[in-house]
Parts: structure tokens; sequence; C-alpha cells
């Protein structure tokens, strides 16, 4: 059985790669962007007649939130049109298509965490182009799994984690913002979750399908999220430095952010068994593999 995973490089497919599959029943093929573009039909349609795939698993994307306000084409061209034909291609073939897409596509103007039925109204470009991907895989394909997530962080690539360690050990104060709500998410995490859906959906033909959350369970502020890097970092021997909560307006950004992104994990529970750990403990995890596990305590 081959499954097709798309967007290899990034912080979700370099850990759905390193996941166990299942044994020698399982085979992951992760062709690069050299070797494939997902938005040339075409390109896809010989794909897809060479190989007779399981499922697809979908975790490309155009992520430059704010260079997508001035190349928008290129993110509604990944993000968007790329989605429209796997759904097609997939449907032909008649296996399921999961897709991993966004908070972004909330305005995040509603108080608590978003439900997948709730209304989306994206407010960048980058947003519209992840909701309209999930508008054409929910009508393209009816056999699919879009899984929404937020707040994505890793060993891998660049990342929020990552680059608060390096502004830690090069500053002697760091201001973040203070006043956007969110639930961190470990990649890896995301990818087991992406791993139980992918292969419910090949063995289940009545498996669930529709729209789901997964992040990490509990809520932060980007500040705070920061103050814990810093703090579990400072605990491996890193840097403790004061990092300090600033307003949105005092850091402005070519796209806008969602003040609240906070997602409910209610129905991935329901639909699939998947309950999320805490942020904290994914962070901790993530932490030991950057700076290093925090030293054991002597005691005389």
């Amino acid at each position: 059985m081959e499954i097709l995973i798309l967007g290899g490089a990034g912080q979700v497919g370099t850990e759905l790669q390193a996941l166990d599959w299942g044994g020698a029943g399982v085979r992951l093929h992760v062709p690069g962007r050299l070797d494939l573009d997902i938005t040339d039909e075409a390109a896809l349609g010989r794909l897809f007649g060479a190989r007779a795939y399981a499922a697809v698993v979908n975790a490309a994307a155009y992520t430059a939130v704010d260079r997508a306000e001035s190349e928008a084409a290129a993110a509604w061209r990944l993000n968007a049109l790329a989605p429209a034909y796997l759904a097609a291609a997939t449907k032909a073939a008649g296996i399921p298509l999961v897709q991993v897409s966004t908070d972004y596509v909330f305005d995040g103007s509603k108080p608590g965490a978003y439900e997948p039925e709730d209304a989306i109204n994206p407010q960048s470009v980058y947003g519209a182009s992840k909701a309209a991907g999930e508008l054409a895989v929910r009508t393209g394909n009816p056999r699919h799994a879009i899984v929404r997530t937020a707040w994505v962080v890793s060993p891998h690539r660049a990342n929020f984690v990552k680059t608060m360690l390096r502004l830690a050990g090069e500053r002697e104060r760091l201001s973040v913002v203070d006043d956007q709500h969110g639930c961190p998410t470990s990649a890896a995490d995301l990818a087991a979750a992406l791993r139980t859906i992918t292969l419910r959906l090949i063995a289940d033909a009545q498996a669930p399908t529709g729209t789901v959350h997964c992040v990490n369970a509990g809520a932060t502020t980007w500040c705070g999220f920061a103050q814990a890097i810093v703090a579990g970092a400072a605990r491996r021997g890193g840097r403790a430095v004061p990092v300090e909560g600033i307003a949105s307006s005092a850091y402005p950004t070519p796209a806008k952010r969602p003040a609240n992104s906070q997602l409910s994990t209610a129905r991935l529970t329901a639909a699939y068994g998947i309950r999320p750990r805490p942020w904290e403990q994914a962070l901790e995890e993530i932490l030991d593999r950057l700076v290093g596990p925090v030293a054991a305590e002597t005691t005389r």
C-alpha cells in the first residue's frame, strides 16, 4: 500500500516521514518540489496514471503569510488550485484526500475556541487562499478530511520556537505580541494525527469525513509562548532574558493576524479518538531536541 505525501520538506512533512506507518505494508511516496509541480494538472495526471495510491496527504502550502499579500497569485496557485486538482484526481482514483488547513480562515473575533462548523471570514490573502483550498477539497472529493491547525512548531525548518531561541541568544530583552491568542501545535503531534486519520480513511469506507481541528491542548498568547520557550531553554542552560508583551499595533505586519486562533478539538476526539496533549509537554520535547535535556538534579 502506497501513500502519497505532499509537502515532505516542511515541518509536518518531515514528521510524517519519521513516523512508523505500520511496517512493511505501507510505503510513503514523497516527491520533492523539483520532482512534481502540484499546480500542474497534467503532471498530477501522469503521476496518478503511473502509480496506484491508497490515499493522499497534502501538507504542501504557500505559508509565507506576509509575502502572500504581494504574491497573491502564487499563494492561490498552491493553496487553492493545487487542492482542486488533487480533489479531482483522488476522486477519480476512488481514494481519500487529507488536506492540512489553517486557523487563518477565521477572522479571530469569536471569544473562545472555534468549532469546525463556525463561519469562516479570512482577513488575509493566505487565509483566503487556504479557505478556497478547503472548498475545493470539500466539493471535489466526498472522501476527504480537512485538518485545520495553528502555530505549528518543531525542531525543523523556520518556526517560532527556533526564532525565539535565536533572539534570546542575541538580545538582552524580547518584545512579543501579547494580544493574539492561540494554541501552539507540535508538528510531530499533528503528523501523528494525520497518520491516524489517513489510515482510518483507507481501512474504513464509512470512516468520518469532513473538517476537524488539530492543535495541542491549552491556549496562550505569542508572548506567553515566548516566555515558556525562553524559560524552558534556560532550564537547559540557555540564556534567561526578559520577555515583555506588546500590542499588535506596535508590530505592524502586511497580513492581518487573527486576534483569536483558538481551535476546538472536540470533533477530532469524537471522530478519530485523538486527544491532543498539552502544548507545554510538546514544547518540552522540542526543546530537548533543540537545546538538550534538562540536567538531572543531584542530591547530597
